[in-house]
């Protein structure tokens, strides 16, 4: 099966890399701008043709969307371009993979919640409650994919972290090694996601998707959400960060989020309810300080 994974220079698209080596499915990566040392095909998700194109070109059966506008508070300020990356492309996307008769696997985020007060898992058949313009557009993306009338897998996700690219894990061992102190918040709780088990998750359902062939449509299309299993708070994430890499001279204190004034309000809780995957594709997910661990391992190989 021939699978084009956008963002492929990314986190996600990345561990996709790793995780393509396994299979015998045929891979093209693609991304806006090259990357010394990973092959990649140039594609703008945001140009119709160009997408199109290479759908055609390459017989693409399947789509798997890593590609999004991720930085929450400049998108206060960037909203063109952030609805063109997350709620345009995806839509363009759909529908080559409408015409094409393929699947369109895109990730998504919990900050498509965040409004209204939870203190439960958030299911996939909960209203969508964004409180920024990043969860709006994300939101947004994902209509469009299921107005298209395309096969698709929609998997909200959160709190991505990896060996690649800038993120949250990276941040706390560049802090916790030069900083004597460190005030982190513990009023938003969710739960880590190590991209890699992620990108396990995707070659599941694109295992599934393969052994099925529809003809009249996936029997399994439909919006999951998957994360590590687990709860906690980025305090209690910076905490086991710090711990399992051995940063203990820093001393990391709780915080309330209000005393970092941000243009976009977060999430105070947008833990995910995992059930739907699991028992759908028969997944077993990784409890996330073990995820979190060989993580830090793998970085300490690399």
């Amino acid at each position: 099966m021939n699978i084009l994974v956008t963002g492929a220079n990314g986190q996600l698209g990345n561990e996709m890399r790793i995780i393509s080596r396994k299979t015998g499915d045929n891979y093209i990566f693609t991304d806006v701008v090259p990357v010394s040392g990973a092959e990649t095909v140039i594609l703008d998700i945001t140009d119709a043709s160009a997408v199109m194109a290479a759908v055609k070109e390459n017989d693409v059966r399947c789509i798997v969307n890593c590609a999004a506008y991720t930085n929450v508070e400049k998108a206060e300020s960037d909203e063109a371009l952030c609805r063109r990356l997350n709620a345009s492309a995806p839509g363009i996307l759909a529908q080559a993979m409408k015409e094409a008769g393929g699947l369109l696997v895109q990730i998504s985020t919990d900050y498509v919640f965040g409004a209204d007060p939870y203190n439960t898992p958030c299911r996939e058949d909960q209203k969508g409650t964004p409180t920024g313009v990043y969860g709006s557009t994300k939101l947004e993306g994902e209509k469009n994919i299921m107005a298209s009338g395309c096969d698709y897998v929609i998997i909200r996700t959160a709190w991505l972290y990896s060996e690649f690219g800038r993120n949250f894990v990276k941040t706390m061992l560049d802090l916790t090694s030069v900083k004597p102190r460190l005030s982190v918040v513990f009023d938003q709780a969710g739960t880590p996601t190590y991209a890699y088990d992620l990108a396990c998750a995707i070659s599941v359902i694109l295992d599934d998707y393969r052994k099925e062939e529809p003809v009249h449509g996936y029997s399994r299309n439909g919006i999951y959400h998957y994360s590590n299993e687990g709860v906690c708070s980025w305090y209690d994430f910076s905490m086991m960060i710090a711990e399992y890499s051995g940063r203990t001279g820093c001393e990391i204190v709780p915080c309330h989020s209000s005393e970092f004034p941000s243009p976009v309000k977060r999430p105070a809780y947008s833990v995910l309810d995992k059930t739907k995957i699991k028992e759908t594709f028969g997944l077993k997910i990784p409890y996330w300080t073990d995820s979190l661990k060989r993580c830090l391992d793998n970085m300490n190989e690399g």
